[in-house]
């Protein structure tokens, strides 16, 4: 497992072994971007690596998240680098064509969050350009999309 830029620990990610990390790939470990590569190499943070904890992108994203006012859906408080093929759900439109919106191997910023009073849950996802807000039952069944946007 090779190193990355924003000082996170990959010991417990079940890609180590599979992940060459950022530093040997410019800032894609799986071949495509990291959004948090990505917001480390544009503030400079190369060598010196940068602390994603502060990272003014996930802090722009929770933001984001939270201002939607989804009525019951928990505040986010944090967020989490996860690889596309975790978020890459797949929603059928009303058209009935399927469609996916991630791509398998970027790194995504997300989490999941329960849904008050229900056995659903809200995931969430977000890259520089977009930012999703889905709901589904356990693994991931039965998904649908609640809010899908163009980040400004």
């Amino acid at each position: 497992m090779g190193k990355t830029f924003c000082k996170i620990d990959c010991q417990a990610c079940a890609y180590r072994d599979s992940c060459r990390g950022c530093e040997a790939t410019d800032g894609h470990p799986f071949g495509s971007a990291c959004v948090i590569a990505s917001c480390c190499l544009g503030q400079g943070k190369r060598e010196s690596g940068c602390d994603c904890g502060t990272c003014s992108v996930k802090e722009r994203l929770i933001a984001e998240f939270n201002a939607l006012g989804i009525e019951d859906m928990e505040e986010v408080k944090d967020l989490h680098a996860l690889k596309g093929s975790f978020v890459n759900l797949e929603y059928r439109l009303p058209s009935g064509q399927s469609i996916r919106f991630w791509d398998d191997d970027k790194i995504y910023l997300g989490n999941q969050l329960c849904k008050k009073g229900s056995d659903r849950c809200y995931g969430l996802a977000a890259d520089e350009e977009h930012l999703l807000v889905s709901q589904y039952g356990e693994g991931g069944s039965d998904a649908e999309i609640v809010v899908y946007k163009r980040r400004s």
